[in-house]
């Protein structure tokens, strides 16, 4: 199975914001994935979304079909850290850390996964958040 690959390095915002954008992306269908992305209010979301159309266009000059093609791996690592100072009082200074992410992507032909959570036959799952702020799922068994 042939694959497409794009890379994006020292993109100047933390690798921690741009995993939560990265990780909506993984596994979707390409057409899907951009669809989405407009939608996300995220800084992350327009460089994630370039760099899935560099992908995608990497594809079509490797004349792989684009129909079908699902983001099979994106990762988010750290790059260089821009180490900066910020003065306080007594002469002394704090350390500020400006740090940037390297993205990799790599688009493939197969299945777009599967929900995680979906209505069985039998019942029906909802999700709630608890006041402490954790998240609950309950299945409910439909009666007959």
């Amino acid at each position: 199975m042939t694959t497409a690959k794009a890379t994006l390095s020292n993109f100047r915002q933390s690798p921690r914001k741009m995993r939560g954008v990265a990780n909506l992306m993984r596994g979707k269908k390409v057409s899907e994935a951009l669809i989405h992305l407009d939608f996300v209010g995220k800084r992350a979301s327009l460089p994630i979304k370039n760099l899935i159309s560099s992908a995608l266009a990497n594809a079509k000059n490797l004349e792989i079909s684009t129909e079908n093609l699902v983001v099979k791996t994106i990762t988010v690592n750290a790059g260089k850290t821009l180490k900066r100072h910020r003065p306080v009082s007594h002469g002394s200074a704090h350390p500020i850390h400006k740090r940037t992410s390297h993205i990799f992507i790599e688009l493939a032909e197969g299945e777009a996964k599967k929900q995680p959570l979906q209505a069985s036959s039998s019942g029906h799952t909802t999700i709630a958040q608890s006041s402490t702020g954790h998240r609950m799922t309950t299945t409910a068994a439909s009666e007959q």
